[in-house]
C-alpha cells in the first residue's frame, strides 16, 4: 500500500509495539504526541514516557502537550496535515477538531472487545469481572468515551494463568499486529467501520489503591482474580492486626474453609466467605518477598487467628 503519512498519539508500553510497527510497514510517522514528562520511580526523577523515548531513538519529533483543547495545539496538530492519526493509550482527550483533522479521522487501538470494556482500565477489569475473553478492537474513535465504530477485532483467552502483565504484553503485540492491515482496508475503502452494538456496554473505571484492598468476605475465586488483575499496580494488600500493610504478590485457589479471613494452615492460607485462598508471595514493608511459610515464621500470626486488623466502620466526622 501507499504509505500513510500519520501522527501516532501514545503514552506508556502498551502503546510502543503499536509504533514500532507503523514504522516496519513503512508509513511516514511525522510526528509523535505523548503525555508530558514526569517524576517516577524511587527517586522521582523527571522521566520521558515509553512513547517518547521510543519515538526520539527512531527520529521522530514528540510533542507533549498538557492539554489539546486550546486553539494554538489544534492548529498545530492540523499544520501536520496527516492522512490518520493512531492513538494508543494517549491519555488526553481528543476535541472535534483534533478528530476532524487527519483526512481519514483518528483511529484507536484499544484493548477490550467493545462495547465491553470502555473507559480507563479494560485490561484488570476483565481479568476481576471473571471474562473468559478479552482481546483488540480497532476502532474509528468519535467524541464519546470508546463509543466509535469498529475497524477490526480480534479476540483473546483468558486463562486461570493470565495475570494483567502477561494479558497486557499479550494484547500490545496483537493490536501491533492489527493496526497496519485495519489502516490499509481504512485507506483503500475496503474496511468498513460497524457501529457498536447497543448492548453489552462496560465500563472499565480508572483503578485506585483502595480497589486493592483485599476483601475476605469475598469468594475465594474473586480474591485469586483480584491479585491476578491489580498486580503490579494498583496492588493487592491487607492491613495486618499490627499495623503493617503487607502487599500480596501472588496467590491461588485452595482447598477448606472457616470464618473468612482466619488463618487456615502454615502456608499462609485464608479462609474466604466460599472457599479459601493461599498466599503465595507476600512482602512486607521495607522486606523483599517471601512465600507464605517464609513470612509466618517471621510474623507473630498463629492459625485459627485473623490475618487481617478489623477494618473501620466509624463515620467520618462533615
Amino acid at each position: 500500500m501507499t504509505p500513510l503519512r500519520l501522527v501516532f498519539m501514545g503514552t506508556p508500553d502498551f502503546a510502543v509495539p503499536s509504533l514500532a510497527a507503523l514504522i516496519e510497514a513503512g508509513h511516514q510517522v511525522v510526528c509523535a504526541y505523548s503525555q508530558p514528562p514526569r517524576p517516577a520511580g524511587r527517586g522521582q526523577q523527571v522521566q520521558k514516557s515509553p512513547v517518547h523515548r521510543f519515538a526520539e531513538e527512531h527520529g521522530i519529533p514528540v510533542r507533549t502537550p498538557k492539554s489539546l483543547r486550546n486553539a494554538e495545539a489544534q492548529a498545530e496538530f492540523a499544520d501536520l496535515k496527516a492522512d490518520v492519526a493512531v492513538v494508543a493509550a494517549y491519555g488526553l482527550i481528543l476535541p472535534q477538531p483534533i478528530l476532524d483533522a487527519p483526512r481519514l479521522g483518528c483511529v484507536n487501538v484499544h484493548g477490550s472487545l467493545l462495547p465491553r470494556w470502555r473507559g480507563a482500565a479494560p485490561i484488570q477489569r476483565s481479568i476481576l469481572a471473571g471474562d473468559a475473553e478479552t482481546g483488540i478492537t480497532i476502532m474509528q474513535m468519535d467524541i464519546g468515551l470508546d463509543t466509535g465504530a469498529m475497524l477490526s477485532k480480534e479476540a483473546v483467552a483468558i486463562t486461570p494463568a493470565t495475570t494483567a502483565s502477561s494479558l497486557h504484553d499479550e494484547l500490545a503485540a496483537l493490536g501491533a499486529r492489527m493496526i497496519a492491515p485495519a489502516l490499509e482496508g481504512l485507506a483503500a475503502g475496503t474496511l468498513a467501520a460497524v457501529p457498536q452494538p447497543e448492548e453489552g456496554v462496560t465500563y472499565a473505571a480508572k483503578l485506585t489503591r483502595e480497589d486493592g484492598r483485599l476483601d475476605w468476605t469475598q469468594p475465594a475465586a474473586y480474591v485469586e482474580r483480584q491479585v491476578r488483575a491489580l498486580t503490579p499496580w494498583p496492588g493487592c494488600w491487607f492491613d495486618a492486626a499490627n499495623g503493617e500493610r503487607i502487599k500480596v504478590l501472588a496467590a491461588e485457589s485452595a482447598t477448606g474453609g472457616g470464618t473468612p479471613g482466619t488463618l487456615l494452615d502454615e502456608r499462609l492460607t485464608v479462609a474466604c466467605a466460599d472457599g479459601a485462598v493461599r498466599l503465595v508471595k507476600v512482602q512486607r514493608p521495607g522486606k523483599a518477598p517471601v512465600d507464605g511459610a517464609a513470612f509466618l515464621r517471621g510474623f507473630a500470626l498463629a492459625v485459627g487467628q485473623p490475618v487481617s486488623a478489623p477494618v473501620s466502620t466509624e463515620a467520618v466526622a462533615d
